[in-house]
């Protein structure tokens, strides 16, 4: 009875075996699968939990370009940081609320809003053009579009743009003021106008004379050539002169209250101004 018992398990131990070796790729799928669920269950659990505590108004989620100094951008020790940063978290501050930095692609700023993965987007963002696409909160800073050239490069004035490449970023103030009518004339002018998804690209473009010019916000031209040092300037005038606003879903007028009551605070104590001067030297604020 022994010895039989003793055959069964062997023989038992020998069909698992075999099945191992044999079936160990569809062990790994299986295993594979089980993993994949899990993680799919931890991913589901981890956004129902943050839409959740968006939907309760315990986190404030701000989108912003993470290549726009001085007003989003990505400081040395890899924090996300700026002015219109450090406005938004100081609001968030202010209105009991956890603050969240979403860097996003500045083309895909209205998916972002509408599918709810931000609650605004505050980054030097243009009010003129836009106003029925969301619900703005005041303007707050002053801003125009300029053109940026190499110092050398003999381009003194707009008419002197005639035959020139210049770069905008895509989906940006700079680009429709371009495209406004106002402007026929000198993006007629222009040989050609070519997009960027960032700045900084177009800076590296601009040094190495692969463009001609940049079409772009004034503050961030300013700062670009402050801090890299480079023989970079701004034409005299503007092809547009707009106001930065804070872009909320179309009808959420309640958060932007909020946010609204919040930075009313913030330049009655002075905290509006002194964030201004760390970026500015300045305050450049215009809410009211």
């Amino acid at each position: 009875m022994k010895n039989k018992v003793l055959s069964l398990i062997v023989a038992s131990l020998l069909v698992v075996g075999s099945l191992a070796g044999c079936g160990g790729s569809a062990g790994g799928a299986s295993s594979a699968a089980s993993k994949s669920s899990a993680a799919g269950s931890s991913a589901a659990a981890s956004s129902a939990a943050g839409s959740s505590a968006a939907a309760s108004g315990k986190t404030f989620t701000v989108g912003f370009d993470k290549d726009f100094p001085p007003y989003g951008f990505v400081a040395d020790n890899g924090d996300f940081t700026g002015f219109d940063i450090d406005l938004a978290k100081e609001a968030a501050k202010r209105m009991g609320m956890e603050f969240k930095a979403q860097p996003i692609d500045w083309d895909a700023k209205d998916m972002e809003l509408n599918s709810g993965s931000i609650d605004c987007i505050w980054n030097g963002f243009t009010i003129n053009g836009r106003e029925d696409k969301y619900t703005w909160s005041k303007p707050y800073v002053n801003n125009s579009q300029v053109f940026v050239v190499r110092k050398d490069s003999g381009i003194k004035k707009f008419e002197d743009l005639k035959g020139k490449i210049v770069s905008v970023q895509t989906d940006s103030s700079a680009q429709e003021a371009l495209n406004d009518e106002k402007n026929a004339s000198v993006k007629k002018s222009l040989k050609e106008v070519v997009t960027c998804k960032e700045y900084n690209t177009a800076f590296m473009d601009l040094q190495s004379g692969a463009i001609d010019a940049i079409a772009m916000d004034v503050g961030v031209a300013k700062y670009q050539i402050t801090t890299r040092k480079a023989d970079f300037v701004v034409l005299d005038g503007s092809i547009a002169d707009e106001q930065y606003g804070i872009g909320f879903k179309l009808g959420n007028t309640e958060l932007k209250d909020k946010v609204e009551a919040a930075l009313t605070e913030m330049v009655k104590d002075g905290t509006f101004a002194t964030i201004s001067k760390k970026y500015f030297n300045d305050d450049i604020g215009i809410f009211k």
